[in-house]
């Protein structure tokens, strides 16, 4: 776990380095065991800045409880070293990239060895986004065709919001649908000539 952290401070002196653990003996040892590591470390200068400034240990009282930390700080890398694997990954919702297990360490994807692609949210913005994908590169359209059965259960509530917010012009787009569906067949016309207007 030291040895992970330190790996990831060493990226710069802002870098942030956090360990969340739901056992107080990880919570102690871990940080001593990081300053040992540090005092080899050919890169100290900079993991040393990062760890001071932007390292953290927390405890949680319980894994759901530290599943809800690591959701709150969503990190770009999120590596769960735990027995539970399964329960983490459909427990955890932010991170940019996840790494389960002993054996998926970070820096795997740093160097480009575990395929995942490497262009991650930072600064918690895995609360709203993931990794970079060729969804990115895609241009999402969206339609709709609404029908005359659903126009009541559409247009009334528009008419009453458009209504609170002094929108008239929305009101009236939508009350001349209304219009149509309570009206016989040439009234109906009558109404859809105003609305093409």
């Amino acid at each position: 776990m030291a040895a992970d952290l330190l790996a990831q401070a060493e990226h710069g002196p802002t870098s942030p380095a956090c360990l969340i653990t739901t056992s107080e003996r990880l919570a102690t040892e871990v940080p001593v065991e990081v300053e040992r590591q540090l005092a080899g470390l050919a890169t100290r200068e900079i993991a040393g800045a990062a760890w001071r400034d932007h390292g953290s240990v927390y405890l949680a009282a319980d894994r759901e409880t530290a599943a809800a930390a690591m959701d709150l700080l969503a990190p770009e890398h999120l590596e769960v070293l735990a027995d539970d694997l399964d329960w983490w990954l459909d427990a955890l919702h932010n991170y940019g990239s996840l790494f389960l297990g002993t054996w998926s360490t970070v820096v795997y994807a740093d160097k480009g060895m575990s395929g995942t692609n490497h262009v991650l949210p930072t600064a918690r913005g895995a609360k709203h986004t993931g990794g970079l994908s060729v969804a990115g590169f895609l241009k999402q359209l969206t339609y709709q065709r609404a029908t005359r059965e659903a126009t009541r259960t559409q247009a009334e509530p528009t008419v009453a919001v458009s209504d609170f917010e002094a929108l008239v012009g929305h009101r009236d787009s939508a009350q001349i649908r209304l219009d149509m569906i309570g009206a016989d067949v040439s009234d109906s016309m009558h109404a859809y000539e105003q609305l093409a207007r």
